[in-house]
């Protein structure tokens, strides 16, 4: 149980790649948390000049509205600016230049380093303040409740041995739905996860124990982890670069730590916008289709070997399936997937 004071920040990380709008949209959300924050945005080399248009968003320069006006309560009427905020390269992050106690850093990545390795790259300036003791990693499209970052710092204050916790997230463009509560079952067989309580009336009930308990791991959109967790397990596996990064991390620490669900927190979360994520298969892009086939086998071979030669299989009648439906372009990518090929 964390004796940190209870104005302590927590701390946030949000990963942009090209998605300079969403991102805005999340900051103007974020930065209207009821306690103090401090922001970190990695930019993963977006080739549509994010750094320069959240910087000049930051002076008062740069205007973007909310994506829904049905969401805009969350974003609106935009900040007072100038923001106070600091750009830094990844040579002067590694250098220790900045000022750790910063409310928002922008950082130029230097390349694309993938989910993990643009939230390790946050992830260490924040580490730097020893005043942060609760890390939040967001999707860069989600809006937030301005109580959830004070609801998630509160639980993972109140937890002992906690770990990693996570939010009630909802579909952002149908909020009254629920994306996930706190995070996923996975299923060592199929390699595939599922939100808990998933699709499901955001007004139904639930037992907050219960789900915390069910929870294999926290959904990576909202995932709240500890100080001591960081401290111990140690940073994100970056050699997945998109997807099973969370259940990696889990399954590192699971027999050191728990998990929480801050139940009182809510994110709203836009799903899929980078690269074409989708809970539904046939939906999903060809990059996620790579991606995913890829880590799904070096997870396995990391944690399951076991159960390597069944995924091989897996991936092949996946690969087969996409082709018999006219989806060539995506049962290509998992064959590259699968030969350890690059996916362009």
């Amino acid at each position: 149980m964390s004796a940190r004071p209870i104005d302590a920040p927590v701390g946030i990380v949000l990963v942009n790649w090209n998605r300079w709008e969403d991102t805005i949209e999340c900051l103007e959300s974020v930065l209207r948390s009821t306690v103090p924050v401090q922001v970190v945005v990695v930019d993963n080399a977006s080739a549509d000049g994010s750094a320069d248009k959240i910087m000049a968003w930051a002076r008062g320069e740069q205007l973007c509205g909310p994506a829904s006006e049905q969401m805009a309560t969350f974003s609106t009427p935009p900040l007072q600016k100038p923001l106070p905020c600091q750009r830094l390269t990844a040579a002067e992050l590694a250098a220790g230049a900045g000022d750790a106690e910063a409310l928002l850093t922008v950082i130029d990545s230097g390349g694309n380093l993938g989910f993990a390795g643009g939230n390790n790259m946050g992830l260490r300036l924040l580490m730097a303040n020893p005043g942060i003791g609760e890390f939040w990693l967001l999707n860069n499209d989600t809006v937030v409740d301005p109580g959830a970052a004070g609801a998630l710092a509160l639980q993972m204050r109140s937890v002992d041995k906690i770990g990693m916790c996570g939010t009630v997230v909802r579909f952002y463009y149908q909020p009254e739905l629920v994306q996930a509560l706190n995070g996923h079952k996975f299923s060592l067989w199929t390699g595939q996860s599922r939100g808990i309580n998933a699709r499901t009336p955001a007004s139904l009930p639930f037992d907050p124990g219960r789900i915390a308990a069910a929870t294999d791991f926290v959904f990576g959109a909202s995932l709240g982890v500890s100080r001591a967790f960081l401290e111990t397990v140690g940073p994100m596996e970056e050699g997945y670069f998109l997807y099973f990064e969370e259940i990696d991390w889990a399954t590192r620490g699971r027999r050191r730590f728990r998990t929480g669900f801050a139940h009182g927190a809510t994110v709203f979360h836009k799903e899929g916008g980078s690269i074409g994520s989708s809970g539904t298969p046939g939906a999903r892009s060809g990059t996620s289709e790579y991606w995913l086939t890829r880590s799904r086998l070096a997870f396995m071979r990391r944690h399951h070997p076991w159960l390597l030669p069944w995924h091989w299989l897996l991936a092949i009648t996946m690969a087969g399936r996409r082709m018999l439906s006219g989806q060539g372009d995506k049962a290509g990518a998992i064959l590259r997937a699968l030969a350890g090929r690059p996916y362009r």
